[in-house]
């Protein structure tokens, strides 16, 4: 594994001759869209089967993590990404609309903020039953359950949480060729098990029937599963920056530069020691033990939490969360269940 400076997966094309303005680009990125060699290379170089069989998935078991699917959709929104949109969430939390006439809270917020996704950002919704009953009677909608969408070619999905920068260097990873069905690209610091920060999927029937016929109901764990899929290894250090992790930010140094880290930076993780996650009102002293020390990557570990805060008020309407009394499970480890 690498510091968060040489980690940050990155992956760009071999230079090409630019090509004619294209209609399409202008269509999808305005007139003129060169703020990035990307969108000359996207134009030309579509994903297998085009746009239309390529899409940013997220699979959402918890209601805390809906907003951050939704903040995800309304960036690519925003920077007009040509890929499809989709979330599959629990079908309980329909039956629970259809059900009761006095809602609990969370669903009322959930159902608002899928209605949102829906409307403004072009998200296609699909409610999912549990695929796998697992140990204490518990079911769920494992990961692997996203290679059963094989109307599209290949899949991204974002495990929770993270703030998204720039979409066009997510976007040219639906044109990276994949040795297996499922790839990951972790940005995790050496000190972390490596778990990927962005999973890649190429579904198809034979894929998804072989994945779920493997997999063992009784010793069946989310976590582990994640950190059995095989890493994108090595990547060039010296190309366009695709995905960093907060907790990474500690590894480094006085020669850090913040402004060029969100700048050049695609996606970022956001996943700490003894934080619960980016979504929660964390205590002031636990956020000062856990911040970098060096001024420049502390600057820029500051102001992921801050925009990712900014940006959770501006698209769901949502302040922080209360930290739970029980937030002793360490970072991002709440229940998944669907």
């Amino acid at each position: 594994q690498q510091t968060v400076r040489s980690l940050q997966a990155t992956i760009k094309p071999q230079p090409v001759a630019p090509p004619p303005p294209s209609p399409v680009l202008a269509k999808h990125f305005g007139t003129p869209p060169g703020h990035s060699f990307f969108d000359k290379y996207l134009s030309s170089n579509r994903p297998k089967g085009g746009w239309a069989k390529v899409a940013h998935v997220q699979l959402l078991r918890e209601h805390i993590h809906v907003c951050n699917a939704l903040m995800l959709f309304a960036v690519l929104e925003d920077q007009e990404s040509m890929a499809q949109r989709m979330i599959l969430y629990p079908k309980e939390w329909d039956k629970q609309v259809a059900g009761q006439e006095s809602l609990d809270p969370q669903v009322q917020t959930s159902k608002r903020l899928l209605r949102d996704a829906a409307k403004r950002y072009k998200v296609m919704l699909q409610p999912v039953d549990p695929l796998l009953k697992i140990r204490d009677g518990k079911s769920i909608f494992p990961l692997a359950g996203l290679l059963s969408l094989h109307a599209y070619n290949r899949i991204i999905y974002l495990p929770p949480s993270g703030l998204v920068l720039d979409t066009s260097g997510l976007d040219h990873l639906f044109t990276l060729p994949m040795e297996s069905d499922m790839l990951g690209i972790s940005a995790g610091p050496e000190d972390e098990v490596t778990s990927p920060s962005i999973v890649l999927l190429s579904p198809s029937k034979e894929s998804f029937q072989a994945t779920l016929s493997s997999v063992d109901p009784e010793k069946y764990d989310e976590d582990s599963s994640l950190n059995k899929i095989p890493l994108l290894a090595d990547l060039p250090e010296d190309q366009v920056h695709v995905v960093a992790k907060t907790s990474g930010l500690r590894f480094e140094d006085d020669k850090f530069d913040a402004a060029a880290f969100m700048d050049n930076t695609s996606y970022v993780q956001i996943s700490d020691p003894n934080v619960l996650g980016p979504e929660y009102d964390t205590p002031r002293q636990l956020l000062i033990s856990t911040t970098p020390k060096a001024p420049e990557p502390k600057k820029a570990w500051q102001e992921v939490y801050e925009k990712y805060r900014e940006r959770r008020m501006d698209v769901c309407g949502l302040d922080l969360e209360p930290t739970p009394k029980s937030a002793d499970k360490g970072p991002n480890q709440a229940s998944q269940q669907i």
